[in-house]
């Protein structure tokens, strides 16, 4: 008999919640053969075998959350699954192992904060030991920095002494809990009321993509220093282009031209006029990372939560590849297929909440990114032009930027520009 555990399914990633399990006892497996569905982070992901044999006990169900090392089945190596008339299933191809990039934690964890909390005294004994030595998550690692722990004082949980996230944030609040400076304790979370004194409460554990969510939120909102610029885009003549574009795109058997694939083709044009837009924030080094590339995010609503698939070179496609990218994007987004990679490396993100409703809304930053633009539901309005009320198609737009990069002199100029390209639709073929 032998123990089977979760391998490890890429650089920063710790375990997930199990979507399904694809073996039951008795069943014949083959290396690299399918045995779990996992979702991580924000990827669904197929765990594959790591040898042959027949499997004798499941040691984790649907539903529940694993950690890389954790057994996740018993197997006898090499044995026939019993029973008659019982043939070998092909072996499906060998599921690659996920792309291991640093950007995957960036979407997730911020870097080192510019200035260290206090409040957390580090022992000088601990300073002697070789940090590098220490078994521990890049991910754990990163947010020991961020709260200015020394590393090398925690005791992992994991397998042989492996340090988490968990562990990391444990320590510091045991930390906090002797230390002084009232506002410093803010670092770990505000502990809850217990609500069941005043009527009943049930209680659900996140989903992977609804932690992931919680926390990069809290970061991008503790991180960037933000900033809410808004104004209104009169649309009423490029929705009469879009409308004739989508049904040429309709009759060639394409997605339809949609309002979010213009402001792209807009966004992509406003962040090479305005440079500081497509950058990123290093103040651990104290530069500004200015992107050559033109990748825009697009926010898309799942029944898992907000996932924000990235739309590459948008500056040189057209629209209707813009639109096709868009359509496939969203799909792939909602049937659980997207990959880690194909959420990272944004310039910006667009997040449209127009066929929602409601009115404008200011998002939050996608850290470590320095702008997102919000697009609000557009309405017919009267708009005073030339001495008279006319109907006019009007758009609320939001543009949210970091302050640290982005002043507020060029986000309003930037918000402008994209509202005047947007209303002149030849400008948005031009790349600056």
């Amino acid at each position: 008999m032998a123990d089977m555990k979760l391998p490890e399914l890429g650089e920063n990633i710790e375990g997930g919640d199990i979507l399904r399990v694809m073996v039951k006892p008795g069943d014949q497996i083959k290396k690299d053969q399918p045995i779990l569905e996992l979702e991580t982070d924000k990827a669904t992901v197929e765990v594959p075998s790591s040898a042959d044999g027949v499997v004798k006990e499941i040691k984790v169900k649907a539903g529940e959350k694993v950690k890389v090392g954790q057994t996740i089945l018993v197997y006898e190596e090499g044995q026939k699954a019993e029973g008659k008339g019982q043939t070998e299933a092909p072996a499906p191809k060998a599921v690659p192992e996920p792309k291991r990039k640093a950007e995957v934690v960036e979407m997730t964890r911020p870097k080192a904060a510019p200035a260290p909390p206090p409040a957390i005294a580090v022992p000088a004994t601990a300073v002697a030991i070789d940090p590098s030595a220490i078994a521990a998550a890049p991910s754990a690692r990163r947010l020991a920095r961020e709260l200015a722990v020394n590393i090398a004082e925690i005791h992992g949980s994991g397998p042989g002494g492996r340090i988490s996230m968990d562990d990391v944030t444990a320590h510091a609040r045991r930390l906090l809990s002797g230390a002084s400076g009232g506002a410093r304790s803010a670092v770990a979370a505000a502990p809850l009321p217990d609500f069941s004194h005043w009527g009943p409460v049930e209680r659900k554990p996140m989903s992977g993509v609804r932690r992931t969510t919680a926390h990069r939120l809290t970061q991008a909102w503790s991180q960037v220093p933000h900033v809410f610029q808004m104004d209104r885009a009169d649309i009423t003549q490029v929705e009469l282009l879009r409308k004739k574009l989508s049904k040429k795109a309709e009759g060639e058997g394409r997605a339809p031209i949609t309002i979010t694939a213009f402001l792209m083709k807009v966004l992509a044009a406003a962040i090479k006029k305005f440079p500081q837009a497509n950058s990123s924030v290093d103040l651990q080094n104290e530069e500004i990372v200015y992107k050559q590339y033109v990748h825009i995010g697009v926010a898309v609503d799942t029944d898992r939560g907000l996932l924000v698939p990235v739309i590459r070179d948008i500056d040189k496609k057209d629209l209707f590849q813009i639109a096709e990218d868009i359509a496939q994007a969203a799909e792939k987004a909602r049937n659980r297929k997207l990959s880690l990679d194909d959420m990272q490396g944004a310039s910006i993100t667009i997040s449209n909440l127009g066929s929602l409703g409601g009115g404008a809304f200011t998002p939050i930053v996608n850290w470590p990114e320095v702008a997102i633009l919000g697009v609000s539901r557009a309405r017919m309005e009267p708009v005073f032009v030339d001495g008279e009320f006319v109907p006019r198609f009007m758009m609320p737009l939001t543009l949210s930027y970091d302050h640290r990069v982005i002043d507020g002199a060029d986000g309003v100029r930037m918000l402008r520009w994209i509202v005047e390209a947007v209303e002149q639709p030849a400008l948005i073929w031009l790349d600056a």
